[in-house]
């Protein structure tokens, strides 16, 4: 899954851990996720719980209890997206902190307002919920059930990633035109995203090696591209 330019990329932003830029933005994010997935288990349990579908109580208590083990799994599911569109709010910090130490020469980047970034935010966590709920009955499918997961958050997480990424450097059409010409490796990049947030520790910090990664595959896929303010030599050009 992983060539080897995206392995440097990774690998970039392993080393950039211990920057003092990087733990705010991973502890809000950690925090809030936490927060999410709390609220959304009980909000199952108290359904459940004052849900009647039964007359015989037993099976009742039954059905919640399947109930919030069901809930635990979406919540498994769910967690790369819910985390990424939570934790998009506060990674403009470590954006900066690569750039500011790979590509010193890109200048300023171009502003993105709260409003905007919440509204990425909830298109995200909707997208998430819906696209991996009508997709449920098919994760009960061994084998068939890892490669859905990957595809589905591969494209969802690489378009989010991308797109927090990529407007910093380039106008709309820049960034369309990026995506539309590289569009499988954003996907693959999100697929390997996607495959982090699923394995034990390494998932807390997903969210941050993976839009470091991002910026530094923008940087070397978008260099001289029209439309972006990525030049030849990681430089700046004006934006058209």
């Amino acid at each position: 899954m992983l060539e080897l330019p995206m392995l440097r990329d990774f690998s970039l932003a392993m080393a950039q851990l211990g920057d003092r830029a990087f733990r705010r933005p991973l502890v809000l994010g950690l925090a809030l996720s936490a927060l999410v997935f709390v609220a959304l288990w009980m909000a199952v349990w108290v359904v459940l719980r004052h849900t009647h579908i039964f007359a015989t109580g037993w099976l009742n208590t039954a059905v919640a209890a399947l109930g919030e083990l069901a809930a635990f799994g979406l919540a498994y599911l769910l967690y790369p997206g819910v985390v990424g569109a939570v934790t998009s709010l506060f990674l403009d910090q470590a954006i900066l902190a690569v750039e500011a130490r790979h590509y010193p020469r890109l200048g300023a980047p171009r502003r993105i307002g709260l409003s905007e970034q919440v509204v990425r935010a909830l298109r995200l966590l909707v997208l998430t919920v819906v696209l991996n709920l009508l997709l449920l009955p098919v994760y009960l499918v061994p084998f068939i059930n890892l490669l859905v997961f990957l595809a589905l958050n591969g494209y969802i997480l690489g378009r989010e990633y991308f797109e927090m990424v990529a407007p910093r450097r380039a106008d709309p059409s820049g960034v369309r035109r990026l995506w539309r010409d590289h569009r499988w490796a954003w996907i693959v990049m999100g697929a390997a995203i996607a495959f982090l947030s699923t394995l034990p520790v390494i998932n807390l910090i997903a969210p941050l090696l993976g839009v470091a990664a991002m910026v530094h595959r923008v940087a070397r896929l978008g260099t001289g591209i029209a439309g972006t303010g990525i030049a030849p030599g990681g430089g700046t050009q004006t934006l058209v």
